[in-house]
């Protein structure tokens, strides 16, 4: 699994990839792929310690835009999202997500379990 961070300050810097450029987000996934990753994991929300709180809105603008070209670009590929909110849960199939993680195991926003 490969991780592609869309927020500025995630803990694994090499993982981060900046939002609104999909030529930048298509060119890391597919240098990803190629290296062996079978899934590409995509988070909008940095879990790191002291990380600021970002909103839902802003989260689902950086998620979803993200798993769409990735969807278009990568039929392929398994895509996941990380995520411990229910409104991006639910959004992310729909433009292509596989699969949920979730870093608080459903325990952080009590719609989560209902929404996957």
């Amino acid at each position: 699994m490969a991780i592609l961070n869309l927020t500025p300050d995630s803990f694994y810097a090499p993982s981060r990839v900046a939002t609104g450029q999909d030529a930048g987000l298509l060119h890391r996934a597919e240098a990803l792929l190629a290296a062996g990753a079978n899934f590409l994991d995509v988070g909008g929300y940095s879990t790191r310690p002291g990380a600021p709180d970002v909103p839902v809105a802003e989260e689902l603008a950086r998620v979803v835009p993200a798993v769409r070209a990735l969807r278009r670009a990568f039929t392929e590929a398994l895509l996941s999202v990380d995520t411990f909110r229910a409104a991006v849960a639910r959004a992310a199939p729909d433009e292509g997500a596989d699969l949920i993680t979730d870093v608080t195991g459903t325990t952080a926003d009590a719609a989560m379990l209902p929404s996957v």
